[in-house]
């Protein structure tokens, strides 16, 4: 498809849909009633794992969609993760668990990149699989993705690469072949390591830190924690007209600050962290000293008091006067029953504090994702909303709570060292030594210097067992290999640790094909592309021994007139020190003219040869000596043929 054809998603934003393998062939109204109720069974089925989460922008949201232009009616919706990439894969994951769930739809999902999911199995995907043939053939299906195939000599199931199949077409060949759809293994390990740590990783990406807030901040983020969010983008993304509305706080006065314990995400926390602020005098915020212990819980809690009144000084208090309960909402009866068939409330006693906790919970998102027509107030109104209904606040009570706060979470996490990003690095790549999920080095410094002894030992053996012919071996066949117009193609690494397997029947059948020549005209391009090779190096031999013929002769003219120019550019060389930074194999004494004093020096040093494979290694080593261990042109070709060098231990 035309990319100017294609579907413009919003920046930062990723966009899903929900299909229904076996479209429903009824009238309009019943289908959007089948599907809106799924919508209330999705969203019960989720709440438990989505109530838990703090979105960076928007949360996960899901409605009803009618047939248009083609596309068949559907679920679908869209969310804006702004800087938290992690709320996209959540959402991935959210995905996966409802298709498992539901095993009547069929998932697609994409973002202002396009097919991501493609971006990170990229390493393996087929060959004809790329940007402009991937329209409409990603899918998640039954929790495992899915990838609509091109057909082959060895299944003739698929669609045509050259062709964009529709999605009624796209959803009939996925669930009649799904087995031929799914995903080869390889792709789906990458994918599941992708999301192997979630629903785990909710709560590991969650960051506590005690900070001195206004009491109306407390009573906000008791309440509704996920209001945090929009309160730090306010202060992240402020300017000098949102600053004028801090110079003097209506809604959250300095002096009724207490210390609370405030839940950010890691991106939210190091967002507010990393900013350095110092708060107009008009204020009324006093810093202590940078000395002082409660020192960042001040800062971090004056922040997002500033955080709160931008919010506020945007918008006004709603006029409605106050939300009216959900229980008078009609959905409300059967939401509430879903949540309790699917186990939220964990066997929780009705009426008591936990309870209580997790009701509050079920309200909020309800009110925000399920209702039939959810709050459109935005961040700033809700606060305000709170703080009007909430009636008079307790300072007194909050203080004595102090005490009893939780401890907070270290921010180490924020200091990424050399060797951590190396680690990390590895770890992603699938390179590193163990990239099993979730383990980590054991602490402590005999741990620490056991593994320093092993790097050691094997960087050792690296450069004990090293050859530096290979590097110009490798470098040698990658010059000679022939690619397409799509650019250079790179040979496997070496080190893989799979063992090598082959379908023996799949063999025959290929020597089959090769060795009857009536079949020739079934192999498609990719397999004759070394056979054209041939052909074409034949013909220019048969052109060779055939009688000189016009075309010849002009051909060996221009080869001549190319001839004269090489000889006058490497004359012209001959005066330069250009030849002085090549090594050479041998001495000019050595060629046997020059000691028969048959040869001037001159003619002597043209003809020299050049060690190829010497003057290769040496200019690589250069290079890569001169990036200092950083990553550069050198390093980045050597990893791309497989060669990992081991570090310079010769720092002179």
């Amino acid at each position: 498809m035309d990319v100017l054809q294609r579907r413009v998603v919003q920046e930062d934003a990723v966009q899903y849909k929900l299909f229904l393998t076996h479209p429903i062939s009824s009238t309009v109204q019943h289908i959007e009633e089948h599907l809106s109720g799924l919508v209330e069974e999705i969203l019960a089925k989720i709440a438990p794992l989505s109530m838990q989460y703090i979105w960076q922008n928007q949360p996960f949201n899901i409605k009803y969609y009618p047939e248009k232009g083609g596309v068949p009616a559907h679920i679908g919706g869209s969310t804006q993760f702004g800087d938290n990439v992690e709320d996209e894969w959540f959402i991935v994951y959210l995905l996966k668990k409802i298709t498992e769930a539901f095993p009547e739809l069929v998932a697609r999902v994409e973002d202002n990149d396009g097919e991501f999911l493609l971006i990170e199995v990229a390493d393996h995907l087929p060959k004809w699989l790329n940007p402009e043939t991937s329209e409409n053939r990603v899918f998640l299906y039954r929790g495992a993705l899915h990838l609509l195939p091109c057909p082959s000599r060895s299944s003739p199931t698929g669609i045509q690469k050259d062709v964009v199949p529709s999605v009624p077409e796209a959803l009939a060949l996925l669930s009649s072949q799904p087995e031929a759809c799914r995903a080869s293994p390889k792709i789906t390990c990458v994918l599941d390591k992708r999301l192997d740590r979630y629903p785990e990783k909710i709560a590991a990406s969650l960051h506590r830190a005690h900070s001195f807030v206004p009491v109306g901040v407390a009573m906000v983020l008791e309440q509704r924690p996920d209001l945090v969010a929009p309160a730090v983008s306010a202060f992240y993304l402020r300017d000098p007209i949102d600053l004028q509305a801090c110079r003097n706080f209506k809604n959250f006065p300095p002096d009724t600050r207490v210390l609370t314990s405030v839940t950010f995400t890691r991106c939210l926390y190091a967002q507010l962290q990393q900013q350095h602020f110092v708060p107009d005098r008009r204020s009324g915020f006093t810093m202590p000293a940078r000395t002082d212990p409660l020192y960042k819980a001040h800062e971090l809690g004056m922040k997002l008091a500033h955080g709160f009144e931008i919010l506020c000084s945007k918008c006004r208090l709603p006029s409605s006067g106050g939300d009216s309960p959900v229980s008078c909402n009609s959905q409300w009866k059967g939401f509430l029953q879903s949540l309790k068939s699917n186990g939220y409330f964990r066997e929780e006693m009705e009426g008591s504090s936990h309870w209580r906790v997790l009701m509050t919970s079920a309200e909020n998102f309800f009110r925000q994702s399920v209702a039939s027509k959810p709050s459109e107030m935005s961040p700033g109104e809700e606060v305000l909303q709170l703080l009007s209904s909430c009636g008079p606040i307790d300072a007194e009570e909050l203080r004595k709570q102090e005490a009893q706060l939780p401890q907070e979470d270290s921010d180490s996490w924020l200091d990424v060292t050399a060797q951590d990003l190396e680690l990390m690095l590895e770890e992603r790549s699938g390179s590193g030594p163990d990239t099993t999920p979730g383990k980590r080095p054991q602490p402590g410094r005999q741990a620490e210097y056991a593994g320093r002894t092993e790097t050691e030992d094997s960087e050792e053996g690296e450069e004990a067992g090293y050859s530096l012919l290979g590097v110009s071996r490798r470098m040698e066949g990658f010059l000679n290999a022939k690619s397409s117009y799509m650019g250079a193609e790179l040979p496997c690494s070496s080190s893989c640790d799979h063992p090598f397997t082959y379908d023996t029947a799949t063999v025959i059948s290929e020597l089959e094909l090769i060795l009857d020549t009536s079949d020739v005209e079934t192999l498609d391009s990719d397999d004759l592309y070394e056979d054209e090779w041939a052909v074409v190096g034949e013909e220019d031999e048969e052109l060779d021994e055939g009688p000189s013929a016009p075309g010849e002769i002009n051909g060996m003219e221009a080869l001549d007139t190319l001839k004269g120019y090489m000889d006058q550019m490497d004359q012209e060389l001959m005066n330069t020190h250009i030849g002085q930074s090549f090594n050479q194999t041998t001495s000019p004494s050595a060629h046997p003219l020059a000691t028969e004093g048959l040869l001037n020096p001159a003619e002597d040093a043209e003809i020299q040869p050049l060690d190829v494979d010497l003057n290769l290694v040496s200019n690589l080593m250069e290079s890569l000596s001169c990036q200092d261990g950083l990553t550069g042109p050198a390093s980045n070709l050597l990893q791309s043929l497989g060669i990992h060098l081991p570090p310079n231990s010769d720092r002179s």
